[in-house]
């Protein structure tokens, strides 16, 4: 039905001209929260050189072997234990400009989940007494991320409402308190590794594995309207 009546015509073009001519405050926010890790990531591996390759294969097979069946007796799942690289090098020398042979490296890595992240060190020091000789990487993560990013979200949004109501009170303004847009600037990332790693990893006692601390973020833009 078409209403001709004085008050009623264009109404709706009124409304969208109100909407484009509104004042507009855009604020950003930003929330972090402190996560305990409870997952452990280990790139562990087994390298071996040997001018024969099939004895070299079998050397690397038969310590890498050794390695899986160590990690499996403390407790850590096979599902949890999977080949992250495996590499067959040709290695030489350089005398006097010239090229010679030297043998082959294989280098087979393993990467390792550890639900129980107490157990980190004990696995590094028993692979490494059972074959391993690299331990490239250690990653410690939490294992219900979501958890942590959306309380961080929550903090990233109440911080700009606080910037919003600080600004609006700066201008001497009504800030509307129901905002038009709210934007999600960050999305959830992986917690970064730990800067820890090591090449032909020394044995030890107990290997002192610290995990520290993730810290997670995020962060919003926001447009309030203010009279």
């Amino acid at each position: 039905m078409y209403y001709n009546h004085h008050g009623f015509q264009n109404v709706g073009i009124r409304q969208q001209d109100d909407l484009t001519t509104m004042n507009r405050l855009i604020v950003t926010g930003e929330g972090s929260v402190s996560a305990v890790p409870d997952t452990a990531l280990l790139t562990i591996g087994v390298i071996t050189e040997n001018q024969n390759l099939s004895m070299a294969q079998k050397e690397n097979a038969d310590k890498t072997t050794s390695v899986i069946q160590t990690l499996m007796s403390l407790g850590i799942p096979q599902s949890d234990i999977q080949t992250s690289s495996f590499r067959i090098e040709p290695q030489y020398n350089y005398e006097n400009g010239q090229q010679q042979f030297r043998g082959y490296r294989i280098e087979h890595q393993l990467q390792v989940t550890i639900k129980d992240i107490r157990q980190t060190g004990q696995a590094i020091d028993q692979a490494v007494e059972n074959g391993a000789n690299s331990v490239s990487s250690i990653q410690f993560t939490v294992s219900n991320p979501d958890a942590f990013y959306n309380q961080a979200l929550s903090l990233a949004i109440q911080n700009a409402q606080q910037k919003a109501i600080s600004m609006a009170r700066a201008l001497q303004v009504t800030l509307r308190p129901v905002p038009i847009i709210i934007q999600e600037v960050s999305q959830l990332l992986p917690p970064r590794p730990v800067p820890f790693q090591a090449v032909m990893y020394a044995q030890s006692a107990e290997t002192p594995i610290q995990p520290g601390e993730n810290k997670i973020t995020a962060s919003v833009k926001i447009q309030y309207t203010y009279n």
